[in-house]
């Protein structure tokens, strides 16, 4: 009987199809004899972490394959800052913040690199030169947290209900920060939005002629002068996974986003370090999941590798580290396969394309489970377009865990209310009726 569940996300693995790879796309272009073994001993089909055609971010698609409506969840600015060991206080804001290269163009600020070259000590100076700032009792304070990118926390009577200044892109005029529509009469989102434009003004009239410029500029580099953000969001409180479905879970990740994601649902984490090596920094996690499936029901597995292949904008790139990724499934899934207990799913979060100015895109991934008692239909290739004629279907959001729970014969008939707040499990935890 199955008990426990592994589910091993291979990050952006879906992608579109390309004329130097034959009108495939890499997965489908890659030889993987282990991922194409395992789609036929299970049942197939495709994942799209809410409605297909959407684009969204690997965060949002994590809060579906855990279960959670994206409603209920924090913005990315809460995780990272939450991972971080930032303090916020329940008023307070927080928002992701980014160091591009821009430029003044009529009177806007036009942004020419969001991913400009830079050491670590030139990245840091910079962000050091900018990092507190106060308007009209506003306060800010600027924490960086991963290269170019920071968490931003706002204090005073403030709001998060405002506009994203990241236009997401280069050689696009950033966004005017505005209060949402939702909130176009409130005073602290107007005083939010107005605090923040003088802020990045400021950072911007800052760095445009410092001295760390001047020196990059006479080195014919790009400066390092502006700020981005976008997702601002404040603390809130999540119903803990343990409690929503009645499932002990382990993350095993290195991001720094899916360590405040664990620690925002109550779930466990296995910090690892990553190894440049995608095969074996693959096959180092499914082993830290193998030790530990004694103690927990549900361990999660991530892989950040083909997403960031993608983002090379190479599609054989991509290719190339799914292979060496499949080759890691067959040398380390061995202790895993056969147990009788073991649910065991290979899937992706979202689709990241090889070409184009898209981060991410909105076609579903493929997806495929295995273990006892699970139907096996007839596909024998693990890919976009094979797993797509699977009896899986199409599954959405939060079916991907109603299913995991229904495998390991823990779903609950619908309507019962045995305990004074939703369970999504049976036969749930509630109350004893005592007779005296």
């Amino acid at each position: 009987m199955i008990s426990r569940c592994v589910v091993i996300v291979l990050d952006g693995l879906g992608d579109r199809s390309y004329r130097e790879l034959d009108d495939m796309t890499p997965l489908q272009a890659a030889g993987t004899p282990h991922m194409d073994a395992l789609a036929a001993r299970g049942i197939n089909g495709m994942f799209h972490a809410a409605k297909v055609g959407m684009a969204f971010s690997s965060q949002d698609a994590h809060y579906s394959l855990f279960g959670y409506e994206w409603s209920e969840m924090p913005r990315r600015s809460i995780l990272e800052a939450v991972a971080a060991g930032i303090k916020l206080a329940p008023e307070d804001v927080a928002v992701l913040g980014r160091l591009v290269t821009a430029g003044e163009e009529n009177g806007t600020l036009m942004i020419k690199n969001r991913l400009p070259r830079a050491s670590p000590e030139e990245i840091a100076a910079a962000m050091a030169e900018v990092d507190t700032f106060e308007s009209a009792g506003i306060s800010f304070r600027f924490t960086q947290v991963d290269k170019l990118e920071g968490i931003l926390v706002i204090k005073g009577n403030v709001s998060p209900f405002i506009t994203d200044a990241d236009p997401m892109g280069n050689g696009l005029v950033a966004a005017a920060v505005r209060p949402l529509q939702s909130a176009a009469d409130d005073p602290a989102a107007k005083a939010t939005a107005r605090a923040l434009k003088q802020y990045l003004t400021w950072i911007y009239t800052r760095l445009e002629g410092h001295p760390l410029n001047k020196a990059r500029g006479a080195r014919g580099e790009e400066p390092l002068n502006a700020f981005v953000t976008h997702l601002a969001d404040r603390l809130r409180p999540v119903t803990p996974f343990r409690q929503r479905w009645g499932l002990k879970g382990l993350s095993i990740s290195s991001k720094l986003v899916q360590a405040g994601l664990s620690s925002v649902l109550g779930m466990d984490r296995v910090k690892v370090k990553r190894n440049s090596d995608p095969a074996r920094d693959l096959s180092e996690r499914i082993s830290i999941a193998a030790e530990n499936l004694a103690a927990y029901d549900f361990i999660h597995v991530h892989s950040m590798a083909p997403d960031e292949a993608a983002h090379t904008k190479d599609p054989v790139a991509k290719k190339k580290v799914i292979e060496a990724l499949d080759h890691s499934l067959g040398e380390s899934l061995p202790k895993l396969l056969n147990r009788p207990d073991l649910l065991l799913v290979i899937t992706s979060d979202h689709s990241t394309p090889s070409s184009g100015p898209l981060i991410h895109c909105g076609e579903s991934v493929p997806m495929t489970m295995l273990g006892s008692g699970v139907r096996v239909d007839r596909v024998t290739r693990f890919n976009e377009i094979d797993c797509a004629s699977g009896a899986l279907g199409q599954v959405r959001g939060k079916e991907f865990l109603l299913l995991v729970v229904n495998h390991l014969d823990r779903c609950k008939l619908s309507r019962i209310m045995n305990a004074p707040y939703e369970q999504e499990f049976w036969p749930g935890e509630y109350e004893p009726f005592r007779l005296r």
